[in-house]
């Protein structure tokens, strides 16, 4: 935050403190007190920037409030007061919590847009603080309420949703998590990304920008760093918002200078009639295992303890409800060093009984410490069961929400849903440009020619391929079908795939539904949240056109 405030000019200063995964925890936080519930990493830094960010005349929009954003707009208040700023007007957006309606639910929260946020600046909000709202959110709204939009400038406030969407996880959009970041070569790939700065938009009133950073900050922007992150967690080419859809199809994005990418061209959308609600509740309990294997016979040696293990929880009082072995083939041969040549074989239970999946697991796994494979040992010894979440969405119709604005001296002003909306329906296929002529082909990464970025949504995960050439995508598009995705990921044969085609990014958009189970924080898959999907996909052979190589 101080970064961001000293290193050049702002007018509105966003934040997005709330993953899915958050919602759980700060859900578990309000059971213990119910005073809680809000981010207080958010309180810190404003105890060291508040005063710097009331200089500078730059306001600060923050989703940090979570489940209790009137709690944290009070907090804020208490902490203008102590710091001798009393004057600042804080205002705060509630009316996404859902839990009423989902009593089964630890958290219910319906992702409202950006209106409230823009009623509380017109109010002269010096900081505005939300609860679950979309990410996007943070800069429709301020934008709106900068240029006067109304409800209805679908192209322009889709604009706004493609910056937010771009700045939503911060260094992602500046060479962080970057498929080509080694293209800079070694050092200085290491060297840009030792403190990348974050992104910040240029926002015009026609609804295009200009994606750019501070001056004298590390990571880099580019046409690919932005492409990668309008790539990151979506789905189709109508990416749908509470404020608008915003067509993914119609981006156009140009290299207007160093570290500057204009966006432009977006068009946008009526919303749907109803809003996502994500959902949280207590799954019941987990806990793992990981045996070490080393040397020869990996095989076998899993299979010994496998073998035992299985055994002990068949004669144990009671046997965990799920049980789930994965075999990590991690050794080389002839290794130089003792960890090079160990393999994994990790062991995961879950139970609704907390002891099941505590003792249970300890005894059958650790009393075999003397009596198992040649080698035995394991990274850690179990302890207790750990709670874990379950994440899943709902829609409810958006006129049954009360979103609802409290400005800053307090008046509760109710923000009305809107007239016009749109069902939502996938697009037709866009159509594919024609196929690059035969010629030699070489087996090679994927990635030598393709980025990917990949990420969680639920249970469902997607991955993202862009090229860099009008040649290959001609390549791409007729190559990445859902079947020769399927064969180059064996993990999602038996799922069902979706492919989506973005001919304005050169980019694909898989969408694997049901890869990560129950969701992030259920812990189902050793990537719970797919971020290295993408990666193990450029890592995969293929027969590659030596024209692109």
């Amino acid at each position: 935050m101080r970064e961001m405030l000293t290193g050049g000019q702002l007018d509105v200063l966003t934040g997005d403190y709330l993953a899915e995964l958050t919602m759980l925890i700060l859900g578990r936080d309000r059971l213990k007190d119910p005073a809680r519930g809000y981010a207080k990493t958010f309180l810190r830094q404003l105890e060291e920037c508040l005063g710097l960010a009331r200089e500078r005349g730059v306001r600060i929009v923050a989703n940090a409030g979570g489940l209790n954003p009137a709690g944290l707009a009070d907090a804020v208040r208490e902490l203008a007061g102590r710091l001798g700023l009393g004057e600042t007007r804080v205002a705060h957006v509630e009316g996404d919590d859902l839990r009423a309606r989902f009593p089964h639910a630890l958290t219910a929260n319906a992702y409202l847009g950006g209106a409230g946020i823009t009623a509380c600046l017109n109010a002269g909000a010096d900081v505005v603080v939300t609860g679950r709202v979309t990410d996007a959110a943070l800069v429709t709204g301020p934008a709106a309420a900068h240029f006067g939009w109304g409800p209805t400038e679908y192209d322009r406030l889709a604009g706004a949703v493609v910056a937010g969407h771009v700045l939503e996880c911060g260094a992602q959009a500046t060479g962080g998590n970057y498929a080509f970041f080694a293209e800079q070569g070694a050092q200085r790939g290491a060297d840009l990304l030792r403190h990348p700065g974050h992104p910040l938009a240029e926002i015009h009133e026609d609804g295009s920008c200009v994606i750019t950073k501070h001056d004298r900050t590390g990571g880099f922007v580019d046409v690919g760093t932005v492409t990668a992150q309008l790539l990151y967690e979506t789905q189709g080419a109508r990416y749908a918002g509470p404020d608008v859809t915003a067509r993914l199809d119609t981006v156009a994005l140009t290299q207007e200078g160093p570290d500057r990418v204009r966006i432009d061209g977006v068009r946008g959308e009526a919303p749907p009639p109803t809003l996502k609600a994500g959902l949280n509740r207590l799954g019941g309990f987990r806990n793992e295992v990981v045996f070490v294997l080393t040397g020869l016979d990996i095989e076998a040696k899993a299979a010994v303890v496998r073998t035992q293990v299985e055994d002990a929880l068949d004669h144990a009082k009671s046997r965990p409800a799920q049980v789930r072995w994965e075999l990590a083939r991690t050794e080389r041969e002839d290794a130089p060093t003792e960890e090079s040549a160990s393999a994994l074989l990790r062991l995961v239970v879950r139970d609704a009984d907390a002891d099941i999946v505590g003792r249970t697991l300890s005894g059958a796994a650790i009393e075999l410490a003397l009596a198992s494979y040649p080698g035995f040992h394991v990274t850690a010894p179990p302890g207790k069961g750990s709670p874990y979440g379950v994440f899943e969405a709902a829609y409810v119709e958006r006129d049954t929400v009360e979103h609802v604005a409290v400005l800053p001296d307090g008046e509760r002003r109710l923000v009305p849903s809107g007239a016009d909306t749109l069902v939502l329906e996938e697009l037709r296929p866009a159509p594919l440009p024609p196929p690059l002529p035969p010629g030699p082909a070489r087996r090679a990464p994927l990635g030598l020619v393709a980025g990917a970025r990949s990420g969680d949504k639920g249970g469902d995960a997607n991955v993202g391929v862009w090229v860099r050439s009008d040649d290959a995508w001609r390549w791409l598009a007729h190559e990445l079908t859902v079947d020769r995705l399927r064969e180059l990921l064996p993990e999602t044969a038996e799922l069902r795939v979706v492919r989506h085609d973005l001919p304005n990014l050169r980019a694909l958009n898989f969408v694997v539904e049901g890869l990560l189970g129950e969701g992030v924080a259920a812990q189902a898959r050793f990537d719970p949240q797919a971020k290295g999907l993408g990666e193990w996909l450029r890592a995969r052979h293929l027969d590659i056109p030596e024209v692109l190589l």
